[in-house]
């Protein structure tokens, strides 16, 4: 099934994209959640519209995504979660409890799909974390996990 992508899909592809994927995963998956529309011979214009205006957005956003990262590199970010008395969490510390920390700490909106957990962080104290803001920008954030 060819399908134009509306919106950024990891390991597959970016906005405006033509990509063919597997019937049941455009079906199912991409479209039902409007990542992706069918492929017609009409939608050509509907890839250059788009591809249009990531490109003038790109070059925008690239010098404010610049900024983002200065700033998120600049603090480190106190993450608040529920701790036993060994300094051992309840569960993990989640990618929205990361974002919710980063909008609290600095103001800056930090979408949870573009924070890149090597692995899971089970323990108080520092850890680091990727922040994809750009395609080309990926700021390093300081976490210090505390107990609440």
């Amino acid at each position: 099934m060819k399908l134009i992508l509306t919106q950024e899909v990891s390991g597959l592809g970016s906005p405006g994209d033509v990509v063919e994927v597997k019937d049941g995963y455009g079906r199912n998956y991409l479209i039902p959640r409007d990542l992706g529309v069918r492929w017609t011979r009409g939608g050509e214009k509907t890839v250059e519209t788009i591809k249009a205006a990531r490109a003038s957005r790109a070059v925008r956003d690239q010098d404010h995504a610049e900024e983002v990262r200065t700033k998120l590199e600049a603090e480190t970010v106190p993450v608040k979660v529920r701790a036993a008395d060994g300094g051992r969490l309840f569960g993990a510390v989640s990618v929205t409890e990361i974002a919710d920390a980063v909008k609290a700490a600095t103001g800056e909106s930090v979408d949870k799909r573009t924070i890149a957990i090597e692995q899971p962080i089970r323990t108080l104290g520092a850890h680091t974390v990727g922040v994809r803001l750009h395609d080309d920008v990926v700021a390093t954030l300081d976490l210090n996990v505390i107990p609440s």
